[in-house]
C-alpha cells in the first residue's frame, strides 16, 4: 500500500477520561467520506502515547471497522521495543493496512538503538512501515544517512518528515538530499500542517496532516491546489497552542461530535481566548 497523498490524523476523542468509542466511530466514518487517502490513527494527534495497549487495539480495531475502503495506519510507538511489536501485532489483527513508528524513548537515543527498534519492528511484522521523523516530541532527529539506513529494512515504505525550510531551493534541496539516498519504493510525506503546501512545491509525495484528521475537505483543498493562505491563522493558531492537537480537539467540541474536556488527562483544551479565536477563523476556512 503507498503512502502517498493526504493521510487524515485523526483526534482520540475521550468522555470521563476514557476513549469516547462512538465520537471516534463517528470521526472515522466522516473522514472514510471525504477523498482521503488514507487515515492513520494513533498519530500524536491521536494522543497515542497517553493510551494503554487495550485502548490502542480499540482505537484501531474502530478505526478500521468504519473507515470503508478507506486504508487504515496505525500509530505503534513506544519506549520499549516489546511494546512496539505487540502494539503492531495488535494493528495487523485489527486489519491495519501500515504502521506509523516513531523512535519515541524517555532516555536519549543514539543511531545504533533508533536503527535497531526499526530493525527489530520490521522482522517482526509484514506490515508496511512508515518511519515517523518528530524531534520536537521524540528528542532524536534524523539526519539523511539514518533516513538511508532504515529506508533499508524490509517494509520500510515511508519517511513522514518534519517540515520544510522556509526558502523553497532550500526545501527543494531538503527533499532532493533525503529522496537522493533512499530506495525508489520509499515515499517522502511532509508533515507540520505550516509545511504542507512548501512540501508539496518541494517534491514531497504526500502529507500527513493533522486538519485532515477533523476537517479533510480545506485539507484536501489546500494540497492540491498548493494554496493554503486561507489556512495560515489556523497554522498561526497552532503554533500559539503548542501544536494541533489542542485546536483539533477545540474544533470538535464546538461543532458538538465530541464532548467537552475530551483530551486525555493531563491535557487540557485551548484558553477561552483561544477558543474565542478559533470561533472567528472557523468560517473561513470550512
Amino acid at each position: 500500500m503507498p503512502f502517498t497523498g493526504v493521510s487524515a490524523f485523526p483526534l482520540t476523542p475521550f468522555v470521563d477520561d476514557r476513549v469516547d468509542e462512538n465520537a471516534y466511530a463517528a470521526f472515522i466514518r466522516r473522514i472514510a467520506g471525504s477523498e482521503v487517502n488514507s487515515i492513520t490513527a494513533l498519530g500524536s494527534t491521536g494522543s497515542y502515547a497517553y493510551l494503554s495497549r487495550a485502548e490502542r487495539a480499540l482505537v484501531s480495531r474502530v478505526a478500521v471497522e468504519n473507515s470503508g475502503t478507506t486504508p487504515v495506519f496505525v500509530g505503534i510507538g513506544s519506549t520499549r521495543t516489546r511494546h512496539v511489536i505487540e502494539h503492531a501485532a495488535d494493528a495487523a489483527d485489527a486489519g491495519a493496512e501500515g504502521l506509523l513508528l516513531a523512535p519515541v524513548s524517555y532516555q536519549p537515543l543514539s543511531d545504533e538503538e533508533v536503527y535497531g527498534l526499526f530493525r527489530d519492528v520490521a522482522s517482526s511484522t509484514d506490515l508496511p512501515i512508515m518511519v515517523y521523523d518528530n524531534p520536537r516530541t521524540t528528542g532524536y532527529a534524523f539526519t539523511p544517512a539514518m533516513y538511508a539506513r532504515v529506508a533499508e529494512l524490509r517494509g520500510v515504505s515511508s519517511i513522514k518528515i518534519p517540515g520544510v525550510p522556509a526558502d523553497p531551493a532550500a526545501a527543494r534541496a531538503h527533499v532532493d538530499r533525503i529522496r537522493a539516498v533512499v530506495p525508489e519504493t520509499v515515499s517522502i510525506c511532509v508533515s507540520g500542517d505550516a509545511f504542507a503546501t512548501a512540501g508539496k512545491a518541494a517534491g514531497c509525495d504526500g502529507w500527513y496532516s493533522v486538519l485532515a484528521g477533523t476537517l479533510p475537505d480545506p485539507a484536501l483543498r489546500a494540497w492540491e491546489t498548493g494554496d493554503d493562505a486561507r489556512l495560515r491563522p489556523l497554522w498561526d493558531l497552532f503554533a500559539d497552542a503548542g501544536g494541533g492537537l489542542r485546536v483539533m480537539a477545540a474544533i470538535a467540541e464546538h461543532l458538538g461530535w465530541v464532548e467537552s474536556n475530551c483530551l486525555p488527562r493531563p491535557l487540557v483544551g485551548l484558553t477561552e481566548n483561544q477558543r474565542a479565536l478559533l470561533a472567528q477563523i472557523l468560517p473561513a476556512i470550512a
